[in-house]
């Protein structure tokens, strides 16, 4: 992108819908190409040092783009990413109209009436995390809030994406695949409680599709056990 082009991004982002300011980052909503687009803007941290904010805010956008490009070419559902403005760290990604997290999802299905069966939705979440971390995408942030569901109008069938990979980066470690599980684990029955066997669902799926499940359970045990200690400790 030319630099008259680039600096014309954060004009264009004052005139944005701003959706969401997190600690990192602000999400604005807009119309990208003729397309609705999310634009994620990692914005300058203060109490950092100019020179170290840069190369620290630039690694982490260069590692999200990364990621989701490295999952879609898996074939894990992530979003499009349509344009990276490195000067002012903004990433433009679709934004997947029609879609509601999978925490509104099983939040609704308990509390309905008819009782819906949740099984299929943890073996799918089962399947493609070990599918990504099969590439060696460790997301960082795995909450139900960041996986989203669509459903195909074609089929009826529900699409699942994974979305926020803010914090993620790549690793061959079963250690850090094992935290990114326990990291979902402890979102998980945080925000759904009394769903331990949903979870033990999850796992099974898990193991079952992934190609190193056996080190990287192994290693979520030895974090769960550690987690345990630190707990008695406090």
């Amino acid at each position: 992108m030319s630099q008259e082009k680039s600096m014309a991004v954060p004009e264009f982002l004052r005139k944005a819908e701003l959706i969401k300011q997190g600690a990192e980052a602000r999400l604005y909503r807009v119309e990208f190409l003729g397309k609705p687009t999310i634009v994620k803007e990692r914005f300058q941290k203060r109490y950092r040092h100019p020179v170290l904010d840069e190369k620290l805010t630039h690694r982490r956008t260069v590692q999200e783009v990364r990621s989701i490009l490295r999952c879609r070419r898996a074939g894990i559902s992530a979003p499009l990413v349509y344009f990276v403005d490195y000067t002012y760290h903004c990433i433009f990604l679709e934004e997947i109209v029609g879609s509601s997290t999978v925490r509104d999802h099983i939040a609704a299905s308990r509390q309905s009436d008819l009782n819906k069966d949740l099984g299929w939705l943890a073996e799918r979440v089962g399947r493609i995390l070990a599918k990504m971390h099969d590439e060696d995408v460790i997301h960082g942030d795995l909450t139900t809030s960041n996986m989203l569901l669509r459903r195909n109008m074609e089929d009826g069938e529900s699409e699942l994406f994974l979305i926020d990979f803010g914090l993620s980066y790549i690793s061959a470690l079963t250690e850090d695949k094992g935290v990114d599980l326990y990291v979902l684990e402890k979102a998980f029955l945080s925000t759904h409680p009394n769903t331990e066997a949903l979870f033990e669902r999850l796992l099974k799926s898990y193991a079952a599709a992934s190609k190193k499940s056996s080190e990287v359970i192994k290693k979520l045990d030895e974090v769960r056990l550690r987690g345990r200690k630190r707990s008695m400790l406090g």
